[in-house]
């Protein structure tokens, strides 16, 4: 897990995937036949189909690599940093949390997330209830006014800082939506030794604001078959009821039906059931009420694609302590690898 512990730990906010980009080109060059960077960001790695021919399909397997984050918006008159939010936070989940600003200059100062407003021993019963907006919130670096200034300005990126850890057969950190997808898609690259298509790995920039580096490299690449590799809500914990749970932790890689994004094609959907029952790996099925992937922009790619998603079951998406099973990882690699080969 030492790959996903350092995907889950590098700061990617959307428009600002960079260093992720450049781990993970690092990691592909030697077992991609091409591998190059378009102009949004996303990293395209071919790999041929191993007779060479000319009529083999097209295949785009897109995994995202930004995470949600913020931008700075300003300096306040008391030199506390203000920040814009790229992507769907619950600020319930934001209280008392560490960031990273990267500067322009390529350095990182760290601060304190919190909330404006009193501390807990000066509030009201009333005032606890209160869940503040993202307007609200501000970071305080210990940096003197004029330092912060020189240092820090608006459209730095700001991350969410967590260590990643292993709690028995889970792993828990940041970001795994969507690095463990990556991990999937490089994983992908270098044990596939064979393949009956034209594949191209895209690890897409800014999906959590609009599915957008996939719209781009989707129109370029052209894929007959379009597949996303991403997270999904796994709700398997105390107080929610059974028939709300849309996967669990540990029962395999989930086959989407449909999200409000996009509904699965039928013959994909079929094909990754058939096949995930052949080979005996582990699998279940997702409907998604709300929310969507990559898979959503490739459906609409030119004149379309045949679509599908392959999801990671994830419990506490959109928080610093998303947690995922190290069999759902394996799976999601197993079932896109025969795939590839069938």
């Amino acid at each position: 897990m030492d790959l996903l512990k350092k995907l889950s730990e590098l700061p990617g906010a959307p428009g600002r995937e960079e260093r992720v980009r450049d781990f993970i080109k690092s990691r592909v060059e030697e077992v991609a036949d091409e591998v190059r960077t378009d102009v949004m960001g996303n990293l395209i790695c071919r790999k041929r189909p191993t007779d060479d021919s000319a009529d083999a399909k097209r295949v785009m397997v897109a995994c995202h690599m930004d995470e949600i984050a913020f931008y700075v918006r300003r300096i306040d008159e008391d030199g506390f940093v203000r920040v814009h939010n790229l992507g769907g936070f619950d600020t319930r989940n934001l209280f008392a949390r560490r960031v990273r600003i990267e500067t322009r200059s390529g350095d990182e100062i760290i601060g304190n997330l919190n909330p404006s407003g009193k501390p807990y021993h000066m509030t009201t019963e009333e005032e606890r209830k209160k869940i503040p907006e993202i307007s609200e919130f501000f970071v305080d670096t210990g940096l003197e006014e004029e330092e912060l200034r020189e240092r820090v300005r608006p459209g730095d990126p700001v991350t969410l800082v967590q260590d990643f850890v292993e709690m028995g057969e889970l792993v828990s950190g940041k970001c795994l939506d969507n690095r463990a997808a990556c991990w999937v898609g490089i994983r992908l690259l270098e044990q596939l030794e064979r393949t009956n298509y034209d594949l191209h790995v895209v690890f897409t920039v800014q999906e959590e604001i609009g599915l957008r580096g996939a719209t781009t490299s989707g129109f370029d690449i052209d894929p007959d078959i379009g597949i996303a590799v991403d997270t999904t809500l796994a709700v398997d914990i105390p107080g929610v009821p059974n028939e709300q749970q849309v996967t669990e932790l540990g029962d395999g890689t989930a086959i989407k039906i449909l999200d409000s994004y996009s509904v699965s094609h039928k013959e994909l959907v079929d094909a990754f059931i058939e096949l995930a029952e052949d080979k005996e790996i582990s699998h279940q099925y997702e409907v998604l009420p709300m929310g969507g992937t990559d898979a959503g922009a490739l459906q609409r790619s030119r004149s379309g694609s045949k679509a599908i998603t392959l999801s990671i079951p994830t419990r506490n998406i959109h928080t610093v302590t998303e947690t995922i099973h190290k069999g759902d990882l394996k799976a999601t690699v197993d079932l896109l690898r025969a795939f590839l080969v069938a």
